[in-house]
């Protein structure tokens, strides 16, 4: 995700992705970023490092790592933030906003959510799995000095709105998240399979219930069936796209189940909401996990 935005970004901003390791920072600075969306490939030419001692503070820092990463990436890179530097998250799950507020005071963190999709190919290059709508608002203050911010984006290709309703949004997206998305990386399956599977479909259905129970409890007002009809609807437009967790499992890797599945269990625990479903997957997620250490 870091690569497709750094990439659409790039077209009208000066750009620099921030990665460890070396040899993708070399790859980028010599080829570029590859997108490949729906049969059409472009290239995209932001720049790379994995030292940023050499930048002064930059307009956005905008925080892709993986929830687990976040507060060691933004203590190497603290001397980016000035006090004019808008620290921004489009992190999968929530409460990044935790972590950013150690790094910049709350009027200047900007908590998102995205319907963009991506996932790396064994090349190396990004696979848009679809679009979407971008939300952005800010932790605390007036939303309105993030205009420029969505007017950058969107003038990039990233359609991206102002709201005042931010913590809906990010419910929105972690009720897709934990539930079909998860499951894909559980199944080793595409998104499309979820739709398709009915038992498959049954625990997803089983864990949107109890997320939306979760939300509604935290004083959100959303039902079952919008939700649900929601999520269909979006596995049938990236019908074909694969998930972070289960590019995750499939290679070895830890995944943000914590920040995803974890999150509905937390909060669900200070609201006496019971959430089996949940709390079971994020056990299978970990064990799995487990396994790819073992073997």
């Amino acid at each position: 995700m870091g690569s497709l935005f750094g990439g659409f970004l790039s077209q009208k901003n000066d750009v620099w992705l921030i990665d460890t390791n070396q040899d993708r920072v070399n790859k980028i600075n010599e080829t570029g970023v590859t997108v490949l969306t729906q049969g059409r490939t472009e290239v995209f030419h932001p720049q790379a490092v994995c030292d940023s001692s050499g930048l002064g503070p930059v307009d956005v820092l905008l925080v892709f790592v993986k929830a687990i990463h976040s507060r060691a990436a933004l203590s190497a890179n603290k001397h980016l933030i000035g006090e004019h530097t808008f620290v921004m998250t489009l992190q999968n799950g929530a409460g990044h906003e935790v972590v950013l507020s150690e790094f910049a005071p709350p009027e200047r963190v900007i908590i998102g959510t995205t319907e963009q999709n991506s996932s790396l190919t064994p090349e190396g290059a990004v696979h848009h799995g679809g679009g979407g709508k971008t939300y952005i608002g800010l932790l605390k203050g007036d939303n309105e000095q993030l205009q420029q911010v969505a007017h950058s984006f969107s003038a990039c290709g990233i359609e991206t709105l102002v709201a005042d309703n931010v913590p809906e949004r990010i419910w929105r997206k972690l009720f897709v998240n934990a539930s079909a998305s998860v499951l894909t990386g559980v199944l080793g399956v595409k998104l499309g399979y979820i739709l398709d599977n009915e038992h498959a479909w049954q625990v997803a259905q089983r864990l949107i219930e109890e997320a939306v129970a979760v939300a509604n409890a935290e004083g959100m007002q959303f039902t079952v069936d919008q939700i649900a009809g929601d999520v269909r609807d979006l596995l049938r437009r990236v019908y074909h796209g694969y998930t972070s967790i289960y590019a995750d499992l499939q290679a070895g890797r830890l995944t943000e189940v914590d920040t995803i599945n974890g999150t509905v269990v937390r909060k669900a625990k200070e609201l006496g909401v019971p959430v089996p479903t949940h709390e079971a997957v994020v056990h299978l997620v970990h064990a799995l996990e487990g396994k790819r250490d073992r073997q």
